[in-house]
This record gives structure tokens, sequence and C-alpha cells, in this order.
């Protein structure tokens, strides 16, 4: 089955669409292939790309497992109409307590089925503790998922209850040095009014990742969204 939207080529990536709540219902439910119960989102935006990557499957976990890497990641800002910090601080974490931090996430710990910790401080929400379950591992394919496990918060404020921001990556490969990326970035519905009509910042955020992933600086020109 082809994604929506389809897989653009090399020049054109990333491609993503914006869901419509009204559209899909307010129970709508996720594909099987996420594995998610949970019903309706406030947000929801996919993400698909091609992307050149040279060093194989194991390059890839390398990039997943640098918890470490991802401060520093930059996106749009459409509010200030800038490129701003994204990810502020990041850390591994021994477990889901989020007390004690660990050096970055080796391949060996990135196994299928793996469920890892980390905890991340973004420039907007602050610090929160999320989940990263290795769904399966092979030279051809990757698939993986994040989510809260504690709430985020804007000015003390919550806006985002435990396991109300999920995403999930699946990554294909095309040919020696090409990869098919396609992600799927939820908000559930219990989030908070303020955290809602905001599809462009959402937009860059999710490609902001895509960018990291792929090895592509993420403030390159032009931005998804202004």
């Amino acid at each position: 089955m082809e994604p929506n939207p389809p897989y653009p080529d090399l020049e054109r990536s990333p491609s993503f669409k914006v869901w419509d709540r009204a559209r899909l219902g307010r129970e709508w439910k996720a594909p099987s292939c996420t594995g998610w119960s949970a019903s309706g989102f406030a947000t929801l935006v996919t993400t698909v790309a091609r992307f050149r990557h040279s060093t194989g499957v194991e390059g890839l976990l390398a990039r997943i497992g640098s918890i470490s890497r991802l401060a520093g990641i930059r996106y749009w800002s459409t509010t200030r109409q800038q490129w701003k910090p994204l990810i502020v601080n990041a850390s591994a974490l021994e477990g889901a307590a989020g007390s004690q931090r660990r050096q970055d996430f080796s391949a060996a710990d990135l196994a299928p089925d793996a469920m890892l910790y980390f905890q991340q401080s973004d420039s907007l929400t602050g610090k929160a503790t999320y989940r990263l379950h290795i769904l399966s591992v092979s030279q051809d394919r990757l698939v993986y998922e994040t989510e809260n496990i504690t709430a985020l918060r804007y000015l003390m404020v919550p806006i985002f209850p435990p396991h109300e921001l999920q995403a999930i990556y699946f990554l294909e490969r095309e040919s020696p040095d090409i990869w098919r990326y396609y992600s799927i970035a939820r908000t559930g519905k219990n989030a908070n009014g303020l955290a809602t009509g905001h599809d462009a910042s959402t937009v860059n955020r999710a490609v902001a990742f895509f960018r990291y992933l792929a090895g592509i600086p993420t403030d390159q020109e032009p931005p998804a969204a202004r």
C-alpha cells in the first residue's frame, strides 16, 4: 500500500500531510501497523521522504541511539519567523524513573523489542521523559517509536499529559544507498487546547527530526512551512 502522501523523489524530500480531525472524526483509529490503541487526535502529521545513506542500518541505529546529539536541533519558528533551537538538552537514562543519566545507547542496546528511556528538554515545553521502543531491526528495515511518559508544560500549565505525544518511524532500504522514510506523529485528543492549532509548527518540528536522522542540517533553507 502506498503511503499518503506518496514518497517524493530525493530532490523534493520530505513531503508531509496534516490530517483534518473534523474529517477523520474524534474516534479515528490509528492504522494497525502503529500498535496505537487510543483513538482520536488533536494533531496528526505524516512525513514521507527518500534520503541518501551509505552506512546501512548500523549507521541509522547509531544516529537514533545518540540521544545527546539531539541537543542543538533547530526548527523554523512560525511565530518568530526565524530558526530557533528545538531541543536544548537531551540524555539517555538508565530507566523510566528519569533520575540517572547514562551514556548514549549503543547498537547492542537498540535490539528488537528494546524499551529504552531518555530525557529531553524542549525549548517551549521544558523537560520530559520519553520511551524509545525498537519494534523491528534488519539490514533493510527499521521501525521504532517514541512516546512521552511524563507531562509536558508550557508556562507551568500542563499541555500534554503522559502518552499524548506519540511518533512512529518506518525506514526501508530502497537501494544500496537510498532509504525510504515514513513517520506518523500524533498529539492525543486529551492535549490542552493551548497545544492545538499550530499545524505549521508541528510540521516544522517533524521535519527537523527527519533532517537530523538523514544527516541534513536541521536549519537548511527553506523551512517546510512558514
